[in-house]
């Protein structure tokens, strides 16, 4: 089946992606390595003599349109990816400590630094970063990486790609896939910080990771007006909040943060909020916002572009997209096995959107039986805590299961200071799934300010386990929707998918959905009978958040709310809205 390289309207830069990477901890201490880099693919057995075979735009994987390369260029895993460029780095520039980031490498590779091998991380999805203090100068610098990619020949982290793509399944990437950028810091400077709002209590909490002993200088403000400020010797820091607004969909109520640690000063800001589960009037549970019962609406989006695959062409790509959902009147969105670059959750702080931020999933070969036809069609979730479940599951791999618990905690962390993310979700549909209990614990105690949907989809463990969860988390396509008697929080975390071929808008002829419509209209009328007969009914019966299926098409998929190139809007933005502002949970 031939397929279509779309391109979306979004202008490509020459040196793309180039802003501040991360606004919440931001530095006028940047270099971006974004732009043109040369690049070989060779077998593995083939010895690489230092001679590319052209450019590539960094940081779109070989696979994309936008890299530049020739269509069909695929990095096999038995291919080695060669990439290499210089760079000048101003003597000013550079100063005690000096640190290069990796945003994204799917999935293994070894860096070296002007002659010096300064690192190497495996782990397509995570950021990282090398101290390259000691192989970083001023003047001309030449950085080469090389790259492997085991794609789904492995148990690693790979979330949708597949050798084998079609349906569900998408066309594997590799390499650099996020942006690669350089900062350097003064002998004493702030590492990381932990920020914590705390609105019952009217503070703001801070945890502090330095390096070299120095106090910390901690200024909130509101505009030009200062709201509290203070210095602080330890690692802590609370700042009482006498005046404040709360952050929610409706009110995004950003406040700028600034830190000073000797000569290093870092710019951040955050958001008034609190995230919880709680009780309505009739004592159903509920998700909740600032202590009271708040319907998340939302829709799945998987991150993709048609040009860029899992990589936007810009930042402005990034910015329509959440400004789409919004301006539809949903308020939340479920970011489905991806990380996104942290400017796109600074969209989603900015413009008032919830996210349930998915973990990345992995495993070994996908066990159809087990992970799907038994929990779909017979409903049948096993317990997932011994070693017949691993095997089923795909997790019989310790090293696998191993690999997944760090990279939570490192998900957890990289993005704990989001203002938007109010739920983690552990797993999707079986995929890779293991000792879910014991890890919800684990992520309840790693960030105990927001909620956690333990196994979205199915095989629910709460038939094992008393109190395995706090939400009962459905995902439906093919059944009726009704809401099952249970005390939990009653979440419909997937559903709808219903699907329209846009013509000259579609990545191949073999389109695919869970109910496919022939007409916009078609389309239309059946989207406003879902919501109306079948969303909107089942709020009094528990019903507490859902998640429709999804924000664009992607590759087979034509179940987007737009196309993969995000060229044609299928629904009208009004009525979506007008049924969004309808779902919500009576006071």
């Amino acid at each position: 089946m031939s397929t279509r390289r779309l391109r979306t309207p979004f202008e490509v830069s020459e040196i793309p992606l180039s802003e501040y990477p991360r606004p919440q901890f931001a530095r006028d201490s940047y270099i971006t390595l974004n732009g043109k880099w040369d690049y070989a693919i060779l077998r593995k057995s083939e010895k690489f003599t230092g001679r590319y075979q052209g450019k590539i735009l960094v940081p779109y994987s070989p696979e994309s349109l936008l890299s530049g390369l020739p269509e069909g260029t695929m990095v096999t895993p038995k291919d080695a990816l060669y990439y290499h460029r210089n760079f000048d780095v101003p003597a000013s520039f550079l100063k005690a400590h000096t640190v290069l980031h990796f945003d994204a490498v799917d999935f293994e590779c070894q860096v070296t630094l002007n002659g010096i091998a300064v690192g190497e991380h495996s782990g397509g999805y995570m950021p990282f970063e090398l101290d390259v203090t000691d192989a970083i100068k001023a003047g001309e610098n030449s950085i080469s990486l090389v790259v492997t990619d085991p794609s789904d020949t492995s148990y690693h982290t790979r979330a949708k790609q597949s050798l084998k793509r079609g349906n569900i399944w998408y066309t594997p990437q590799s390499g650099i896939w996020q942006s690669v950028w350089l900062e350097s810091m003064p002998e004493k400077y702030l590492k990381d910080v932990t920020i914590v709002p705390d609105i019952d209590n009217d503070c703001l909490n801070l945890k502090f990771d330095k390096v070299g002993d120095a106090p910390v200088d901690v200024v909130i403000l509101d505009g030009d007006k200062v709201l509290a400020q203070g210095q602080f010797e330890g690692n802590e820091a609370s700042l009482k909040l006498d005046e404040y607004e709360l952050w929610s969909p409706e009110h995004p109520k950003l406040y700028d943060l600034a830190f000073k640690v000797g000569t290093d000063v870092v710019k951040s800001y955050f958001g008034m909020r609190k995230f919880s589960w709680v009780r309505d009037k009739n004592g159903v549970k509920r998700m909740g916002l600032n202590n009271k019962p708040y319907f998340n609406t939302g829709v799945l989006d998987q991150g993709y572009w048609s040009d860029g695959m899992l990589t936007p062409p810009s930042n402005a790509a990034l910015e329509w997209d959440v400004k789409l959902v919004k301006s539809m009147g949903f308020n939340m969105i479920r970011k489905h096995i991806k990380i996104e670059p942290l400017r796109w959750y600074y969209h989603c702080d900015k413009e008032g959107l919830l996210v349930w931020q998915d973990m990345v999933t992995g495993g070994t070969k996908y066990n159809f039986l087990y992970i799907g036809f038994l929990s779909v069609a017979l409903n049948w979730h096993i317990r997932d805590d011994n070693e017949v479940a691993y095997k089923r599951l795909a997790r019989a791999d310790e090293e696998g299961r191993e690999e997944f618990e760090n990279e939570v905690e490192i998900t957890m962390n990289h993005l704990k200071n989001c203002v938007c993310i109010n739920t983690w979700v552990a797993f999707n549909e079986g995929w890779g799934q293991f000792d879910s209990v014991r890890i919800t614990r684990r992520m309840e105690k790693i960030d105990p300010t927001r909620m956690i949907d333990s196994v979205s989809g199915w095989n629910d463990q709460e038939k094992y386990i008393k109190g395995s969860s706090e939400a009962k988390s459905m995902h439906i396509y093919f059944t009726p929707i009704r809401m099952p008697k249970d005390d939990r929080c009653l979440l419909l975390s997937e559903f709808g998918g219903y699907a329209y071929k846009t013509k000259g808008h579609t990545f191949n002829d073999k389109p695919f959905g869970y109910r496919i419509y022939h007409s916009p209209e078609a389309l239309t009328s059946a989207y406003k009978k879902l919501y109306e007969k079948k969303i909107i009914p089942n709020i009094a019966k528990g019903l507490s958040a859902t998640v429709y299926t999804q924000v664009s098409d992607v590759e087979d998929e034509i179940n987007g709310l737009v196309t993969y190139d995000r060229a044609v809007v299928k629904l009208p933005i009004d009525l979506v809205r007008e049924l969004n502002e309808q779902l919500k949970i009576e006071e």
